[in-house]
């Protein structure tokens, strides 16, 4: 019996790369009930073959959907491609290392998937995930919001979990971004931070908790910026919290919820920059990137960004 195969207005999701990242993000999108296909593509294709397997034999414990092995051709009616395919990060590597090894793969593989007429969104998420939106948008000649970076929406995610425990409060209720590079000259944006709508600033009094703010700043901005760092040399990459938080970008997409994501996009003058691509406030829903939101950053944090745009941009020039 052949798998199902669902019409143009289903919601199917091509993943490329079947790797560690590619099949957790499989796994938790098939648990979410957003897909109604979910299409998994390796040039491995026994690990291919073999996750797909695995992942049906789940499929008695999760919301209806098909999921099977494909091709590239299988993007030319799905709303979202998801490419996680490349080379790893190895233990003491900077994501930045990663770029000759992985421009290659990524630019032929975004070719591969414009011409099958793909109409969806593509989310970049091998590194050096900015520099690699980059060369992605180039090589398939879409528009700029719809190839879109995961960028720092998991850097952000550990930053709301960083403060959530240092403030003994419940994480959905911290609001907060990491913009710039995915990478090291990443930064926090504090004065967008806040507490149920209470800056975190101001918040700090009310919490109580330490004696030195500004130092314990200063330590949180770069336990996010290593967080990887040490989550590589324990046990070799990360997987679970990035397939999570590209269920995020997923849902965004297929559900048209407008939401605010620090993902990786083509900057062209918001914020005094040009021509890169890196993390800031955008608005994500059908069809991709609909705006980016140029928020009143300060102008220490302004700095940062544009010191993180000139990281990004000599890392392009090196191609």
């Amino acid at each position: 019996m052949k798998d199902k195969v669902y019409s143009m207005q289903s919601r199917k999701v091509v993943v490329v790369g079947a790797g560690a990242v590619g099949a957790t993000y499989c796994y938790a999108l098939a648990q979410s009930g957003l897909a109604d296909e979910i299409v998994l593509t390796d040039k491995n294709e026994d690990l291919m073959k073999g996750q797909v397997l695995d992942l049906g034999h789940g499929q008695t414990f999760f919301p209806t959907v098909a999921i099977r092995s494909g091709t590239i051709e299988d993007c030319s009616d799905a709303q979202v491609v998801v490419i996680t395919a490349g080379a790893a990060q190895k233990p003491g590597e900077t994501r930045l290392e990663l770029i000759k090894k992985n421009a290659a793969i990524t630019g032929s593989i975004a070719e591969e998937i414009a011409k099958s007429g793909c109409k969806g969104v593509m989310i970049i998420v091998s590194n050096p995930v900015d520099v690699l939106t980059y060369v992605a948008l180039k090589r398939s000649g879409w528009d700029k919001g719809r190839v879109i970076g995961s960028g720092t929406v998991l850097d952000s995610s550990r930053f709301r979990h960083l403060l959530s425990k240092h403030c003994g409060v419940d994480v959905h209720n911290v609001h907060a971004y990491i913009l710039g590079e995915h990478g090291d000259s990443e930064f926090a944006a504090w004065s967008m931070t806040n507490i149920a709508g209470i800056n975190i600033d101001d918040y700090c009094p009310i919490c109580n908790q330490c004696d030195d703010w500004k130092h314990l700043k200063q330590m949180i901005e770069q336990q996010v910026r290593d967080s990887a760092y040490h989550i590589i040399n324990y046990k070799g990459s990360t997987q679970f919290a990035v397939g999570l938080a590209l269920v995020r970008i997923t849902a965004a997409i297929l559900r048209s919820e407008s939401s605010i994501l620090s993902v990786s996009t083509l900057v062209e003058s918001d914020f005094g920059l040009k021509d890169v691509c890196l993390s800031v406030p955008c608005m994500v829903s059908e069809g991709g990137i609909i705006r980016i939101i140029e928020s009143p950053l300060t102008e220490q944090e302004l700095a940062s960004l544009s010191r993180s745009a000139s990281v990004l941009r000599k890392a392009l020039d090196s191609i």
